[in-house]
């Protein structure tokens, strides 16, 4: 006689990594409406690739913003929170999205941060981070 398969429990996300996704998901539309107040188009949000991924792609004119979303506590936490290590990734994926996207080659590259914390305007810091590093 077989016996019988009991089925697997599904996996459970951990209670906080359930709300920082939520956060996060949150932090990146505030700061989508925000750019978005700024005359800044949306190409693409959480676009994914094998080495890494880009909060926000959002253009304006002739530039491409790639733009990573922080959620912190504070303004400050949220801009020490970009890391080095984090802004290959991002610099990375950028390539990525450009082989995808060869109608945006020529136009200018500039990676942004935009820095979200509970009772404070969104911060927009351009050219947080560039390529070279």
């Amino acid at each position: 006689m077989a016996k019988a398969e009991v089925p697997a429990e599904p996996k459970v996300a951990a209670p906080e990594r359930v709300a920082a996704f939520r956060t996060g998901i949150s932090a990146e539309s505030r700061a989508a409406a925000y750019l978005m107040a700024k005359g800044y188009r949306i190409l693409a949000k959480r676009y994914r690739t094998p080495h890494g991924e880009i909060d926000l792609v959002a253009r304006r004119r002739n530039l491409i913003a790639f733009v990573e979303v922080k959620a912190r506590a504070s303004l400050d936490d949220a801009a020490y929170a970009v890391t080095p290590r984090q802004q290959q990734r991002i610099i990375n994926a950028a390539q990525g999205w450009l082989v995808a996207h060869p109608e945006h080659a020529e136009f200018e590259l500039r990676f942004d941060a935009m820095l979200i914390a509970p009772r404070s305007l969104p911060r927009h810091v351009l050219a947080a981070f560039d390529a070279s590093t």
